[in-house]
């Protein structure tokens, strides 16, 4: 039987530091990680997610991504690595070699193709049973938003449920009517599957339909307030959870602009972590372009009113 990590908390999708010649900083990522991981309320870090700005990075790097994380937080806590290919012969080789680096659990993106042309269900089924079998670790289903053409149907979310080594869901379905089906859906496939909201732009009306943890970028610049708002939620303290939502609404805005994450977005984010004080680099790679002047100056605002600005560099 696949061995089943807890997932019941924070997961935050980590940023990947790169130095000014776009080369992967091995030592501040490895610094990073185990800065976070410490983090209360953290129970997994996810390596090679979009704000790890994981396009950028050839197969080769993502794997030596997840390597470094990995080595960094043995005994803290658990890696998780993204897998983002387009057939089922190159994610498996990408699962393998993932697993080989140290991650123990892996979160299965849809194959960028079925953006443009779709897929059929039985398709998706055959995706996921493929990296489960070649590998044996624990799979997160990664839910791609409402609007898209890889989104998968509240149906086929409760049959992937029901794969034994289908463990979790990162649900991104950014409209709030699908959410609640497809929250619905997994739980009634199997109770045992975790929900997870990666609905950064708006945790707490996420949050509040039941779900059991966050994996979202944003809990690499704020993991402090992201955990105590999912604390209220999970107490019932509805007062208290606004109080937290109210503290992160202007980070929110001044990263996310007041809509979905982007690569400029993960940009901002990174500069915002730089002010905070987690990150010594906030360098990107191309195509992403850093943030201007006036969003500079907004994030710097931004963190100052939520208290995060000028911390003292992560040990």
């Amino acid at each position: 039987m696949t061995a089943r990590l807890d997932y019941h908390g924070i997961i935050p999708a980590i940023a990947c530091p790169f130095r000014d010649d776009h080369a992967i900083d091995a030592e501040e990522l490895a610094r990073f990680a185990r800065w976070l991981a410490r983090q209360p309320g953290i129970v997994a870090l996810m390596t090679n997610g979009h704000t790890g700005e994981v396009f950028s990075l050839t197969p080769r790097e993502r794997i030596e991504v997840t390597r470094i994380a990995a080595e960094a937080t043995r005994g803290i806590r658990p890696v998780i690595s993204s897998i983002v290919c387009e057939g089922i012969r190159d994610a498996v080789e990408q699962a393998v070699a993932a697993k080989e680096a140290g991650a123990q659990a892996l979160d299965i993106m849809p194959p960028h193709h079925w953006l443009r042309f779709g897929f059929r269900p039985d398709q998706v089924i055959d995706y996921f049973t493929a990296i489960g079998e070649a590998t044996g670790l624990g799979l997160i289903v990664h839910v791609y938003p409402a609007w898209t053409r890889a989104s998968f149907p509240s149906a086929l979310l409760a049959e992937l449920a029901r794969l034994p080594f289908v463990h979790a869901f990162k649900i991104g379905t950014r409209e709030m009517n699908k959410y609640a089906a497809d929250l619905k859906a997994i739980r009634a496939a199997d109770p045992s599957c975790a929900l997870l909201t990666c609905h950064d732009e708006y945790l707490l009306a996420s949050m509040v339909q039941g779900i059991d943890g966050a994996l979202v970028g944003f809990a690499s610049l704020i993991p402090g307030l992201i955990h105590d708002l999912l604390s209220a939620v999970k107490a019932g303290d509805l007062k208290r959870a606004m109080a937290v939502q109210a503290l992160i609404d202007p980070v929110k805005d001044a990263v996310y602009g007041g809509g979905e994450p982007t690569g400029e977005a993960h940009a901002r984010m990174k500069t915002a972590m730089k002010f905070a004080g987690i990150l010594r680099n906030d360098t990107v790679r191309p195509p992403t372009h850093a943030p201007n002047a006036a969003e500079i100056e907004t994030i710097r605002a931004a963190l100052d009113a939520a208290g995060v600005l000028a911390r003292a560099a992560a040990e």
